[in-house]
């Protein structure tokens, strides 16, 4: 494994000790890759130049960049990179679930936080919600540097609990986000399924662009348990034992089915969808992240 590559493994950032730090070298090891990888359509320079359009002023091309690159390039002024975006976390009580090292919402949370430190110091403007079975935490959306250290310093210290109630909470948030700009909603979107797209298309109502993470463990899609195994609901605390190769490939066809079907709603409302596994490398997400960036 490159050394970049270790900072985009989940359980080698979960070791680190500080969020801020975490963030950082998940943003570091992802930019280190694009350097080294073929996505030569993504660039760590997004928020700051943009590929030359016929009718651009010659003297604005960035002859540098094209030293380096062959390709013509032509900065942009600040007004043409601003973007408003929100990430909004879900911290219900089912985000806890691991099964390798690191849980949901640990991984939703480093994920939040090298968003965040790449939005600002890409000079746009972010902001965080957290919501369970209601909205809980919402620091509206600034581009302020001093401002990523609230932000980080919240998703440190939340902790998953409560049932969830995706439409109620996050209803609730689209209604306080007045500019349109871009929502990036992480979850495991374990509600029923009404509730899990009504939540997202509120959203679109108000014009925003909306990026969905699903994000969760292989063991909620695979139910590789091996024999008889001892099942928790840790939103309701209800348990059950039972012999999980008897319900695997029952449970994955039925998993298969719900992530399928949401996918399939996100497309017919141009919602990006992306599902996550808490095994893969942030990378997938990052690079998920910058594509609708820069359509945007």
């Amino acid at each position: 494994m490159n050394d970049y590559r270790r900072f985009l493994n989940p359980e080698t950032v979960a070791k680190l000790n500080n969020i801020e730090l975490k963030a950082r070298l998940v943003v570091e090891g992802f930019i280190a890759g694009l350097h080294r990888s073929p996505y030569h359509g993504f660039s760590v320079e997004f928020a700051e130049y943009r590929p030359y359009r016929f009718g651009d002023e010659i003297r604005k091309i960035d002859w540098k960049v094209f030293g380096k690159t062959d390709k013509y390039y032509v900065k942009q002024y600040e007004e043409e990179t601003n973007l408003r975006a929100i990430i909004a976390v879900d911290r219900s009580a089912s985000m806890a679930y691991s099964s390798n090292g690191i849980s949901k919402f640990e991984y939703a949370s480093y994920l939040a936080a090298a968003l965040a430190y790449l939005l600002v110091n890409q000079r746009d403007a972010v902001g965080l919600a957290l919501f369970d079975s209601e909205l809980r935490t919402f620091l509206p959306p600034s581009s302020k540097r001093t401002y990523l250290n609230a932000i980080l310093k919240t998703l440190d210290s939340a902790r998953p609990s409560n049932e969830t109630k995706l439409s109620k909470a996050l209803d609730s948030l689209a209604e306080r986000v007045k500019r349109r700009g871009l929502a990036v909603v992480i979850s495991d979107f374990l509600d029923d399924y009404e509730s899990a797209t009504k939540a997202l298309q509120h959203f679109r109502h108000n014009k925003n662009e909306v990026l969905a993470f699903q994000i969760l463990d292989p063991r909620e899609i695979d139910f590789d348990f091996g024999k008889a195994a001892i099942f928790k609901d840790v939103e309701t605390g209800e348990t059950k034992t039972a012999d999980s190769r008897q319900l695997r490939k029952a449970h994955e066809k039925t998993a298969r089915k719900f992530i399928e079907r949401l996918k399939r709603y996100c497309r017919t409302q141009n919602i990006d969808y992306n599902l996550i596994l808490t095994s893969d490398p942030f990378d997938k997400a990052m690079k998920e992240f910058i594509a609708k960036r820069k359509r945007m």
